[in-house]
C-alpha cells in the first residue's frame, strides 16, 4: 500500500477532538497516546489507529541525542511539530512545551502555546508542573487553546528532584499530587498526564479527578497510557525504563539490515542486475561511435 493510500484512507476515518478524548473516560474506554516525531512514523500511527500524538520533548534524547530534554527549544520543537501534522489527520496532536517556554511569564507562555497551534499545526499543548502552574494554565486555557497537565516525574524540573525518580512514594508527595491534579483540572486542563508514579496514588487521582488521566509508568487504572515511541519499537538503546514494554526490537533489526547492506556493497552483490538501468544497445552504439 502506498503512503498516498494510506493517507487517503485515513482521511476518512473522524477527526478525534477534545471532547471525544474527554467522552472516553464517561464511557471507560482507554485512551492510547504514543510519541511522533517525524512525517512517516505520524503516518503509520495515523494508519494504526492511535488516539492522540504526543511530540513530545523526549525528541531532544531520543531524536536529537541531548542527555536530558532541556537543551530543547522552541524552533527544535515546531520543526518536529508540523513535520507531524503533516502525516497524521486524524489523532489529536499534543505539543509538548520546553524548558523555559512557559516559566518565565504567563504571556510569553500564551503565546509560545499559541505557535503550537498557528505555526505547529498541533490541536492542543501540554506543560509540566502542579498547582504552581495553575494561573498559566488558566490563561492559555482562556486564549482558546487546550492543555494537558503533567505531574510526578516531569523531566524538565529532573534537576530538581534529584534525578529520574518515582515520585509520590510517601504520604505527604502523595497528597501533593492530588491537590496538584485537582488543581490543574481546575485550572482548565482537559487531560492530566501522570508519569512514574505508585499505581494506587494514580488510581486515586483518576477517581477524584473528572477529566481523562494519562499514566506512563503510573499504573493500568488511568484512563489512558502514553509511552515512547522509540521505547516501544526497541529504537532507543541507551537505557529502557522500568515501566515501558518493548513491542519491537528495530534497533537490531536495523542493525543487521546496515551489517548486510555494507556486505553487499563490499562484495560488489549490490546493485543487482534488478537496480540497474540499461541504455538501449543502438544508443549505447551510437555514444561509442561519437567518443
Amino acid at each position: 500500500m502506498s503512503v498516498n493510500t494510506v493517507i487517503q484512507a485515513a482521511v476518512l476515518r473522524k477527526k478525534i477532538t477534545v471532547p471525544a478524548i474527554q467522552s472516553k473516560k464517561a464511557s471507560k474506554i482507554p485512551i492510547t497516546m504514543l510519541t511522533a516525531y517525524d512525517y512517516s512514523m505520524a503516518v503509520i500511527m495515523d494508519k494504526a489507529g492511535v488516539d492522540m500524538i504526543l511530540v513530545g520533548d523526549s525528541l531532544g534524547m531520543v531524536v536529537l541525542g541531548y542527555e536530558s530534554t532541556l537543551p530543547v527549544t522552541m524552533d527544535d520543537m515546531l520543526h518536529h511539530c508540523k513535520a507531524v501534522a503533516r502525516g497524521a489527520k486524524n489523532p489529536l496532536l499534543v505539543g509538548d512545551m520546553p524548558f523555559m517556554s512557559y516559566q518565565v511569564s504567563i504571556e510569553q507562555a500564551v503565546m509560545n502555546a499559541g505557535r503550537f497551534l498557528a505555526e505547529g499545526g498541533m490541536d492542543a499543548i501540554k506543560l509540566e508542573g502542579g498547582k504552581e502552574r495553575a494561573d498559566t494554565i488558566r490563561a492559555i486555557v482562556s486564549a482558546g487553546i487546550p492543555v494537558i497537565g503533567h505531574i510526578g516525574l516531569t523531566p524538565q524540573s529532573v534537576n530538581a528532584l534529584g534525578g529520574y525518580k518515582t515520585q509520590g512514594k510517601t504520604a505527604a508527595a502523595a497528597k501533593k499530587l492530588i491537590e496538584d491534579a485537582l488543581a490543574l483540572q481546575e485550572a482548565g486542563c482537559f487531560a492530566v498526564l501522570m508519569e512514574s508514579i505508585p499505581r494506587q496514588l494514580a488510581e486515586l487521582i483518576t477517581e477524584k479527578l473528572s477529566v481523562p488521566t494519562i499514566g506512563i509508568g503510573a499504573g493500568s487504572a488511568c484512563d489512558g497510557q502514553v509511552l515512547v515511541i522509540n521505547d516501544v519499537l526497541g529504537l532507543f538503546d541507551r537505557f529502557q525504563p522500568k515501566f515501558v514494554k518493548q513491542y519491537a526490537n528495530l534497533f537490531e533489526i536495523a542493525t543487521n539490515a546496515i551489517e548486510q547492506y555494507i556486505d553487499e556493497v563490499q562484495t560488489r552483490s549490490f546493485p543487482a542486475p534488478d537496480h540497474e538501468t540499461i541504455m538501449a544497445a543502438e544508443e549505447w552504439g551510437r555514444l561509442n561511435q561519437e567518443l
